[in-house]
């Protein structure tokens, strides 16, 4: 067994522990501090709580026939100083508002210093973070949201320089800098903050406040759980986000992130529940998490046309794996909101169940010529029950003019300033088992063709009893079942070891691809 440290706080420690399962482990194992049995696990990412400041461990693995499998030292974190939200007059009790006693602890918290959050449910607002500090959301602890909008704060999304040459961006909302109700948590230009504890941040929405009329801007746009807006090195272990307002957790021009050993739950048919949204945001890490999301499990965005001509921000440097992702549209998404580029994406070692799509591209003419999506590796992939597994669509009808001839249209164009490029993408040691609609759908832009595609060592099987849908939203695109690869404007297709069983019609159609290698 291969066992790694993935991070640590004063009081608890996450460790990638690797016997060759993809999220959970190929069986239970016992383990143990110091010689003290501590708990015992299924999962390969595992996180312990409840350790002291400062102190050293050693993290024993044994199966559950006692045997050793491996071991690790660490050393906690230093902390300073713990404060509690009750000693500031936070009660709760579910009903008082604790908002302003949550933050003066926040605020009153000193550089390498606990805010610990006890078992009860705090009602609350908007609460900002601050730098350098920590905060626990200890086990029976619930983050309770107000569900009174006009409570919330509004972050504007522009405000104009004092000279008029420059504007600052607090807000925003699929893509464009607008005014948005501030998150439940909130960090504006943090650093060096950790969230973590086995608690609950409930964003109490549903489809009487939230997400009713969700299209409407009715003061603001809706709030996320977690938004981080140019913040560094932050840090969120163990918690349990659910009914999110909108998206989830968004960092945005954000680096240096670490999401581990969360669950992310939000209904089937909630709107814009997307689980995290990383956004114009770099060297992103995302492990050991569990999504059930009513949009994109993990949806790697960098704005529209205005956001990414002007900051020219690509989201780059993800490394997404060891994660389960449950019932969503897409398990891990790029845009369609990605006019700053998206470079160097690796998806690995994790477990796609029950979404509409594996990997989903969207893009569109319009988005910007430096809507560049390169360097995309999928590997070591467990898919069940996905009705598309790979698809990429240079067509999607999103926004006001989506559906327009300009949009939509297959002829070639010339390429401009607004055209999107989509370079290279890698799959590699990937099982899909009881597919319904494509194995493959990837369709790219006529005047701008996918550059490469390479899918080595995949396997798919469609389900005997496969739906009939849409693999891609587009115009002039018809519903199917157990289609093989489709794979149009491709410069260049290569295929090693890739099986296909239970399909109908023909393997595989490559019309308009230049160069189709068959290894």
């Amino acid at each position: 067994m291969d066992i790694r440290m993935i991070m640590k706080t004063a009081r608890s420690v996450s460790v990638e522990l690797y016997d060759g399962g993809i999220y959970y482990t190929k069986k239970k194992y016992d383990i143990f501090l110091n010689g003290e049995k501590w708990q015992n696990t299924d999962t390969v990412v595992t996180t312990l709580y409840g350790l002291k400041p400062d102190s050293r461990y050693k993290i024993t693995v044994a199966g559950e026939d006692g045997r050793e499998e491996g071991s690790l030292n660490i050393t906690t974190e230093y902390e300073f100083v713990t404060l509690n939200v009750r000693d500031f007059g936070a009660k709760g009790d579910g009903v008082s508002d604790d908002t302003s006693f949550i933050q003066a602890a926040i605020s009153s918290c000193p550089r390498d210093s606990r805010v610990l959050i006890p078992r009860g449910t705090y009602k609350v607002t908007s609460l900002f973070l601050k730098s350098d500090i920590n905060i626990e959301l200890a086990k029976g602890a619930v983050l309770k949201a107000d569900t009174e909008r006009f409570h919330f704060p509004i972050l504007p999304g522009l405000i104009e320089s004092y000279d008029e040459m420059d504007e600052y961006n607090l807000g925003s909302w699929e893509g464009n800098p607008l005014d948005m109700f501030a998150g439940i948590i909130s960090g504006i230009e943090v650093s060096n903050v950790k969230i973590y504890g086995q608690g609950t941040v409930d964003g109490s929405a549903d489809f009487d406040n939230w997400w009713k009329n969700e299209k409407d801007m009715v003061g603001a746009f809706r709030p996320r759980m977690l938004f981080l807006n140019h913040c560094d090195n932050i840090k969120v272990q163990g918690i349990f986000f659910h009914n999110s307002p909108a998206w989830t957790i968004h960092p945005y021009f954000s680096s240096n992130l670490v999401f581990c050993s969360l669950k992310v739950e939000n209904p089937a048919q909630s709107p814009n529940t997307n689980g995290i949204v990383p956004d114009s945001s770099e060297y992103v890490e995302i492990c050991g998490t569990r999504f059930s999301s009513g949009d994109d499990c993990v949806a790697v965005k960098s704005g529209k046309i205005y956001m990414g001509r002007k900051y020219k921000t690509p989201c780059r440097e993800l490394h997404i794996y060891q994660c389960l992702m449950e019932n969503g549209h897409g398990a891990v998404t790029i845009g369609s909101e990605m006019a700053g580029g998206v470079i160097d994406l690796l998806v690995e070692k994790c477990r796609f169940n029950n979404t509409d799509r594996g990997l989903r591209i969207k893009t569109r003419r319009g988005r910007g010529k430096d809507a560049v999506v390169d360097q995309i590796t999928f590997r070591d992939i467990e898919m069940d029950q996905v009705l598309a597994p790979f698809t990429a669509n240079a067509f999607y009808y999103c926004d006001p003019d989506g559906k327009t001839e300009f949009v939509q249209s297959r002829e070639s164009r010339p390429v401009n300033e607004g055209t999107p490029e989509l370079k290279t993408f890698c799959f590699e040691n990937i099982t899909a088992n009881n597919c319904h609609v494509s194995a493959t759908y990837f369709e790219g832009l006529p005047e701008r063709k996918i550059e490469q595609v390479t899918m080595r060592n995949i396997t798919v099987n469609f389900a005997e009893d496969a739906k009939c849908d849409l693999p891609i939203m587009s115009e002039g695109v018809e519903p199917c079942s157990k289609k093989g690869v489709f794979m149009k404007n491709v410069a260049h297709l290569i295929f090693d070891n890739v099986k296909m069983f239970g399909h109908e019609g023909e393997v595989m159609e490559t019309p308009d691809v230049d160069r189709v290698d068959l290894i």
